[in-house]
């Protein structure tokens, strides 16, 4: 098993902005937290941990989305030749819907349902006149997302769709992804 020294150093090696790396932070800190909620044994909480690190580490340098050398197809080979084991190489393949590959498990169904959420809850936090997660909560993000002027860039469809993949009610889910990104608030900026 890789270890999260490891993976940190290969998102920073492919990944220079900021932001990206924020993002990387926080779909790995939800990740984590819903691997505890789902009762997952301490190497599965890593393992999971690194998939949410890892899910995008590809896309500064290949954003395109067209195989084989577009993101995630490129991330995939890589991580593939740097020995990752295949459920987090099949969770990060699964997580954008335009692969093809289904979210047959539940750390790819996870995945799929905190990726998009996180950027949401971001945004919502950082319109906030304290700009800070700690005082944000899930009903004003729920309302954000009625909003298709704001964070435009952000799937809804995936959020909802995500929320029902874990069988977990949508208020529900992001709170739960809330408390998870509070504890990183500093490294997030927020």
């Amino acid at each position: 098993m890789k270890t999260r020294a490891e993976a940190l150093a290969l998102l920073n090696e492919y990944t220079n902005n900021p932001n990206l790396i924020k993002h990387a932070l926080a779909v790995e800190a939800a990740m984590r937290w819903y691997a505890a909620y789902f009762k997952q044994s301490t190497p599965e909480v890593e393992k999971w941990g690194l998939t949410g690190l890892l899910h995008d580490f590809d896309y500064e340098r290949f954003p395109t989305s067209e195989p084989p050398n577009g993101h995630p197809y490129a991330g995939n080979k890589i991580l593939q030749e740097l020995g990752y084991p295949e459920d987090i190489r099949q969770a990060i393949m699964s997580h954008a819907t335009y692969s093809g590959v289904p979210r047959d498990t539940l750390m790819a169904k996870t995945l799929f349902a905190v990726d998009e959420l996180t950027g949401m809850i971001t945004a919502a936090a950082l319109v906030r006149p304290d700009k800070q997660i700690a005082t944000l909560e899930a009903c004003s993000v729920k309302k954000r997302m009625k909003d298709k002027a704001f964070a435009r860039s952000v799937n809804r469809d995936d959020i909802i769709n995500g929320a029902s993949e874990l069988g977990i009610e949508l208020q529900q889910h992001i709170d739960n992804v809330i408390q998870a990104m509070r504890p990183i608030a500093a490294e997030l900026g927020l």
